[in-house]
This record gives structure tokens, sequence and C-alpha cells, in this order.
């Protein structure tokens, strides 16, 4: 006989706001020039057992890529809205393996979610639940030390996308 048990924690997330003056279009392709998409070969690579090889293309990545992406806009077409409305998953499989050998359930955080939307009023909108306080839950300086270099390359990156 199996038995299962339920925890529930509270923890408190900084949610970031980015806003731009500049078009939906320009912030976006801003954004998908400078932060590349990842090249799923890497993860054929460690489903093979290529560990070595897929190491070396995870190191010659830039600090931050996008593994994927949702066009949350043209969701809202099936309730007869139009907006212009993106999430991103950004963050870095060696960032996150830093995170994730001392504490596993980082894995649920990495990468990091981000919605890009229109304002409504001309200008464009970055947000986000900041790295450092969603991985400091898990209260090991380890994990800490990496989200906090996540956190500002995402900042940096995204302030770089919206200006």
């Amino acid at each position: 006989m199996s038995t299962t048990s339920r925890h529930i924690d509270r923890i408190a997330v900084e949610h970031v706001t980015i806003r731009s003056s500049r078009p939906f279009e320009s912030v976006k392709d801003k954004l998908e020039r400078t932060v590349p998409r990842i090249d799923d070969g890497i993860f054929t690579l460690l489903r093979y057992g290529e560990h070595d090889r897929a190491l070396r293309e995870l190191e010659a990545l830039p600090a931050l890529t996008v593994f994927g992406m949702r066009d949350h806009g043209a969701l809202l077409g099936t309730v007869g809205q139009q907006r212009r409305a993106i999430q991103y998953d950004i963050g870095n499989p060696l960032t996150a393996s830093r995170m994730t050998r001392h504490e596993l359930s980082a894995g649920l955080y990495a990468p990091i979610r981000v919605l890009l939307r229109d304002d409504g009023m001309g200008g464009t909108v970055f947000e986000y639940d900041r790295p450092v306080s969603v991985f400091g839950q898990f209260g090991d300086e380890r994990v800490d030390a990496v989200a906090r270099q996540l956190d500002k390359d995402l900042a940096d990156a995204l302030e770089a996308a919206a200006s």
C-alpha cells in the first residue's frame, strides 16, 4: 500500500516589471537577436550519453538562451481579444545544473518564465519573477549565489532589449 503526503509552503516572490516606450515588435526583435534560441541538439547529445561533447557546447553558449516561447496573445484570440504577448522560457542549462545539483527542486523554476506584452498604449512591458526571490526559498547559499548572477544577467538582457 502506498502513502502520500502533501505540504504547502508560502514564499515571498518579487515581481519585476520593465516598461519601455518602444513598440512591441522592436523590443521583441531586439530580445530575440540578443538572446538566441538554444540548439535542441544539445539535449539529444545528453539523451545519448554524449556528456563531454554536450558540456563543450553548453560552455560555448551565451549567459542566456531562449528554451521556448509561446504566443499568449494568439491564445487570447479564442476569447475575442487582440493583444501582443509572448511568454519566453529564458535561462542557461549550466546555470540550472549549478543550482539543481544542490537542490533538485530548483528545476521547477529553471528556466525563468518571462512575459513580453504590449502595454495597450504603444509601449511594451517585460514581466517576470525575480530569480533571487524564487530560488531563495531553498535556503541554500550555493543556489542563492547562482540565482544572484542569473538575476543580474536577466535584468541586463531585458533592459537592453527594452532600451
